[in-house]
């Protein structure tokens, strides 16, 4: 039975990129993984700090989708990269999520974002659910003793 996320609340809210789970990444503190995976798609420091600094991971996801501010040239090669990093940190900083996540053993986590065909598995199912993916390979890599 596939595990299946979408929300920050519910059960298995803490896996979305909206929890109010904090990390540290590149010296600095980030209120919620979506803060820290939407600034990295820039160059700009200035804009890159307005997206930290964002009040909330909505206000943070809006101006990171913004197109006002170029995207970094190498953006479609290292945001899964950037994905993985901002999730693995999560995991080490938070050690009650690494129970949650080792609680799901074996079964497929899929977010379940119907307008998301890249991180999630989109309305009808065939997305590429990379999020989820990615949840997947930090859950082997926690297991691993």
């Amino acid at each position: 039975m596939a595990i299946l996320f979408y929300s920050s609340r519910g059960k298995y809210g803490a896996f979305s990129n909206f929890s109010h789970h904090g990390i540290e990444a590149d010296g600095l503190w980030w209120k919620t993984t979506e803060h820290y995976f939407q600034a990295q798609k820039f160059t700009n420091e200035e804009y890159k700090e307005k997206i930290r600094n964002a009040p909330d991971p909505k206000t943070a996801a809006t101006l990171g989708r913004s197109r006002k501010v170029k995207l970094r040239n190498d953006w479609e090669h290292i945001k899964d990269d950037i994905m993985r990093k901002a999730v693995r940190q999560k995991f080490h900083t938070h050690t009650e999520l690494q129970e949650l996540l080792l609680s799901t053993g074996n079964e497929e986590i899929i977010e379940n974002a119907p307008g998301d065909y890249y991180w999630g598995c989109g309305k009808d199912g065939t997305g590429k659910n990379m999020l989820g993916k990615i949840l997947m390979e930090v859950r082997i890599e926690l297991a691993k003793p």
